[in-house]
């Protein structure tokens, strides 16, 4: 993503400066949001989304007109930033959270951002799942498999439930890649490996202890994973 970590940690904070009694998105939720907003098969108008961002009543409370002006900038700046980086690359990297006082690297909120925007058009996806693709499906599966537990309404053990935690976190790219390439086939059309008709299989990214592809001699964790 080509926006910088001090733009970031702008929209972060003015995400915050939000009435935390109406639970507004943080920016690892809104990034998850967005970019289900856009890997949907159809296009949703801010107006629709944008009220999801402010919290559970759905209606922004800023204390001036300023900070208004601010706020629903730095969402949109963001929405476009993610636009941007699809038209790229399928390869969207999420943005997750760090616990503070762990250090673990928490998917939970962007996972939940990205479920409720499919909540936006159900039927779009309910007829995306409905073509002949079982990457896809068992892609969008994965994903709502990963909500339910972060819900506490998974009926996997607690050791299924642990080895799911280990590999969601490298396998969340992957699942957003393979839904675009079905979704947004016209983003990607130029490219002859994956003509838009055609299953796409994602491929596997780095483990994020593994060494880093770049050569840095440093863990993918510590290394381009951060960027």
């Amino acid at each position: 993503m080509d926006r910088s970590d001090q733009d970031l940690d702008r929209l972060s904070a003015l995400l915050h400066a939000l009435p935390v009694d109406t639970m507004p998105m943080t920016l690892s939720e809104l990034a998850g949001y967005v970019t289900g907003v856009l890997a949907c098969t159809e296009m949703i108008p801010p107006s629709e989304w944008m009220p999801g961002v402010w919290g559970e009543t759905e209606t922004a409370e800023f204390p001036d007109e300023k900070t208004a002006t601010d706020t629903v900038g730095a969402v949109m700046a963001h929405y476009n930033d993610i636009a941007e980086a699809m038209i790229r690359s399928p390869w969207i990297e999420p943005i997750y959270e760090i616990d503070p006082n762990s250090d673990e690297i928490l998917r939970e909120p962007w996972v939940d951002g990205f479920t409720r925007a499919l909540g936006l058009r159900p039927d779009a996806w309910e007829r995306l799942l409905d073509r002949p693709d079982q990457e896809t499906r068992t892609t969008m599966v994965f994903l709502t498999a990963l909500q339910e537990i972060y819900m506490g309404q998974s009926k996997f053990s607690g050791d299924e439930t642990g080895a799911i935690d280990i590999e969601a976190l490298d396998l969340i790219p992957s699942c957003v890649a393979t839904i675009l390439h079905q979704s947004r086939p016209e983003l990607y059309h130029e490219d002859p490996a994956h003509p838009p008709h055609a299953p796409f299989r994602a491929g596997p990214r780095s483990g994020r202890s593994a060494p880093c592809t770049c050569g840095s001699g440093r863990k993918y964790k510590q290394c381009c994973a951060r960027n």
